[in-house]
């Protein structure tokens, strides 16, 4: 028989996969196709599936493992953990023929040589015939071994990874989807090891995991070996880079987030420790893993994969790559590439939505890392490992539909995962195990809590809701939820551009699904509450304050940082950045930041320098803020972010809108700020919208008109001082209706001078959803497009829907 037992992974194809495993496959796919675009894949050999086939029938292994799995209850932890482990014994007893070792060796020596080394560090990695199917996912399955050296070391791990093909998890995943044990074989995959001890390493994704989301490279990495991420054993640095603009030659980041990168896995100190986990110090912790530069011709790399192997299938297909950085060179290396199947097999058509009834924060008892964007209720089973180890239960304890709180998982507990409602780790990020094997499940999880065993007890009923961000939040008690699934091929078609409300960065790209014509209203005040937190003259000015609390908070938020100023412009542009890539290329209505005195005080430091004002909503906001000596710098802040979202990320999608602007003159000289700052109305195609929320925007629109390229209707301020009441008193709430004659005038009248002049005109608010006959007004007016937040999108396009014919003809 001419069997052949290894292969030189350049000499690989994916039309090998069945004698080399989907891992080795790509490897040599992307070695052969991609070496030519300046993408580094360290050479290695694959072990075929010839080998471990002559390997069990040379130990006259099958029978025996058939006649062990045959006896196993599935549905025992016990006898699933007994009888695996035997299996694997007995695989790990058994010796190599002559001439497989031979080859292998041989194999191992040309590789050392390659790298003129005697025996050269590798990583020996598992490559199943059946990874990556269409309905299922094998990947991860089986086992890895990182910085084996010699061919002693080489044997045996290349026996564990035979072995490996028997884990717990993997018998219990074939069980489940049906597969004969011996339907799926094993490779070995001998990689040149990348030493990332030295530096960084991580994982990339060429969509967003959480939302689906195409057109963003989502990039996690940390210190040291890689495994750490995957077990979830460090929360790493992510950042976000947005394809469309990076294919252009743009600095597309358009997110950073610092992770806690306290321990990272080196080198082990002898033959007998492979690997070992220490301390990072503490100066590395603040700063990020990779340079700009780097994560930049890292997400080149993953959208070139992407596109090579979208093309390679004929259809779109997202990718999931692992990558290390080498310290003694600093050099990229792509060390594994394989498609991604969980979006990949979803329904875009389908627009599925969860919703919590009642959010009340006194209830909330944990956060973290939303995985997924369901909703479960369970019952709390508290669990550090799967033998009950330290007077916790075990896996016999845990029950179908229970909630699984633990400090992290590993391949090994799949099959208590699967039957937990929900999922909830101390540690972790969204590509550790826990949060990619809850994807796959469907099942919500929240991960990175950092103290989940110590806050949850066990028993108590809770509510896990992932629906509300990127951040998860665990509820006491069973809260009721609403789970909505719309068809987006049955909406109806309206005349009118519906455009959306979105404040919170985090949640752009899930809203990006809904159907839309971007956004209407972008908030910058969200973004300066909830990424920044301090008010931008305590982050100027705190050193001159004297105040050793204040200046030791702001340096905390500042870390990975390396000013004031580069922290909020980079960290205002981020969040922007992030909302507009999501919509790109529809535009995106950015306001400048409009807190009242009040609200600017609750920032950090605000107190130090907030005046008292008597009516703060008829106050110092707005455009008056952005020209007065004591603001103008930290407006100028604001107009440097929107610069750097424009000309650095290339989302010259977005467009600015100036608030609670008085009069022309005052319009006039926000523009003299701006233009201070590089921010100039026509240039690199900058629109300027004004807000039209006071009563001398609709009379003097005329004037205004000259100086703008469009109108956003603000109409609950408008209705405000239009009739001349508090909208936020009870007192008078009763009078407080947009469809009041007065307002209603005033919106006409805008609209027809708006239109005079060639000027756009919106409106941004519940209104128009909540009140058909308001939206009939709209429309039967020539409102250029309408603007709600997400949740009234579907209600309100049905609600155009039903406007009467000869209003939209109008």
């Amino acid at each position: 028989m001419n069997t052949r037992y290894t292969l030189e992974l350049h000499n690989v194809t994916l039309e090998n996969l069945n004698l080399v495993g989907g891992k080795n496959a790509s490897l040599g796919e992307m070695l052969r196709n991609l070496s030519a675009l300046g993408i580094s894949i360290p050479l290695g050999f694959a072990i075929t599936v010839d080998a471990y086939w002559e390997f069990l029938k040379y130990n006259k292994l099958e029978g025996s493992i058939r006649k062990i799995i045959g006896a196993i209850d599935m549905g025992n932890l016990i006898s699933l953990r007994k009888g695996g482990m035997q299996v694997r014994q007995l695989i790990r007893n058994g010796k190599f023929p002559e001439a497989l070792q031979e080859e292998i060796v041989k194999s191992y020596t040309t590789l050392s040589n390659r790298y003129n080394q005697d025996a050269t560090d590798v990583a020996v990695r598992s490559s199943a015939t059946a990874e990556d199917l269409p309905d299922t996912s094998f990947a991860g399955q089986q086992e890895t071994y990182l910085n084996v050296r010699g061919t002693e070391g080489i044997l045996e791990a290349v026996r564990n990874c035979f072995a490996s093909l028997f884990t717990d998890r993997a018998i219990s995943y074939r069980e489940h989807f049906k597969f004969d044990h011996f339907d799926v074989a094993l490779s070995v995959c001998i990689q040149k090891m990348v030493r990332s001890d030295l530096a960084s390493s991580g994982v990339a994704f060429s969509l967003d995991t959480e939302s689906g989301f195409r057109n963003a490279v989502i990039i996690n990495g940390s210190y040291g070996l890689g495994e750490m991420i995957v077990q979830g054993a460090v929360s790493p640095d992510e950042f976000i880079v947005f394809k469309p603009t990076l294919e252009k030659g743009f600095e597309s980041i358009i997110e950073k987030n610092l992770g806690k990168k306290d321990r990272k896995m080196i080198y082990g100190d002898d033959p007998g420790q492979l690997t070992k986990v220490v301390n990072v110090q503490r100066e590395h912790q603040k700063k990020f893993c990779l340079e700009d530069a780097q994560v930049l011709e890292l997400a080149q790399w993953v959208c070139a994969i992407e596109k090579y192997y979208s093309g390679k299938k004929g259809h779109w297909c997202p990718m999931d790559i692992e990558w290390a950085v080498d310290g003694l060179t600093n050099q990229l290396f792509i060390v594994q590439a394989r498609p991604e199947t969980i979006h990949s097999r979803k329904d875009e058509t389908k627009l599925v939505e969860y919703s919590i009834k009642e959010t009340s924060v006194e209830k909330r008892i944990l956060s973290g890392i939303a995985v997924g964007n369901k909703i479960a209720s369970g019952k709390v089973v508290i669990m550090y490992s799967l033998d009950g180890r330290d007077g916790s239960h075990d896996g016999i304890d845990f029950h179908e539909g229970d909630v699984l709180v633990t400090e992290m998982t590993d391949p090994d507990w799949e099959p208590i995962m699967k039957k937990a409602s929900a999922i909830i780790t101390n540690k972790g990020g969204r590509t550790c195990h826990a949060a990619i094997v809850a994807r796959e499940l469907g099942v919500p999880a929240i991960v990175g809590t950092g103290q989940g065993t110590d806050v949850m007890k066990d028993g108590e009923t809770v509510t896990v809701s992932c629906c509300e961000g990127d951040v998860g939040f665990v509820y006491k008690g069973s809260i009721p939820f609403e789970k909505t699934e719309t068809d987006l091929n049955s909406l109806p078609e309206v005349a009118t551009p519906i455009m959306l409300n979105v404040a919170s960065p985090e949640l752009a790209f899930k809203f990006s699904h809904i159907p839309n014509s971007g956004v209407g209203l972008a908030r910058e005040e969200f973004i300066i509450n909830n990424y920044i937190q301090a008010h931008p003259l305590a982050l100027l000015h705190h050193r001159e304050i004297g105040d050793k609390v204040l200046t030791e908070k702001i340096e905390k938020l500042m870390t990975g940082y390396e000013t004031e100023e580069s922290f909020f412009i980079q960290k205002l542009s981020f969040g922007i950045g992030k909302i507009a890539a999501a919509f790109y290329p529809n535009k995106v209505i950015v306001r400048f930041s409009d807190f009242k005195t009040n609200e600017y005080e609750n920032l950090l430091g605000g107190s130090y320098f907030e005046p008292k004002e008597e009516n703060p909503m008829i106050g110092w906001r707005g455009a008056s803020r952005y020209y007065s000596e004591k603001y103008r710098h930290a407006f100028g802040l604001e107009c440097l972010a929107i610069k750097r979202v424009r000309e650095k990320m290339g989302l010259t999608n977005v467009v600015v809108m100036i608030p609670f602007c008085r009069t022309v003159k005052e319009l006039e000289r926000v523009y003299e700020v701006m233009k201070m700052y590089g921010l100039e109305r026509g240039e690199n195609g900058l629109e300027v919208y004004l807000m039209a929320e006071i009563p001398s925007n609709i009379l003097l629109a005329d004037e205004f008109c000259r100086h703008i390229d469009g109108f956003s209707i603000g109409s609950n301020d408008l209705t405000q001082l239009t009739l001349g009441l508090d909208r936020d008193s009870a007192l008078v709430a009763e009078l407080y209706d947009e469809r009041n004659a007065a307002v209603k005038r005033f919106i006409s009248s805008l609209i027809k001078t708006a239109k005079a002049h060639g000027v756009k005109v919106g409106i941004c608010g519940q209104g128009p959803s909540d009140l058909p006959d308001f939206a009939e007004f709209l429309v039967a007016e020539g409102i250029d497009s309408i603007s709600v937040t997400p949740d009234s999108v579907l209600k309100t396009i049905r609600t155009l829907s039903t406007v009467k014919e000869e209003a939209l003809l109008s």
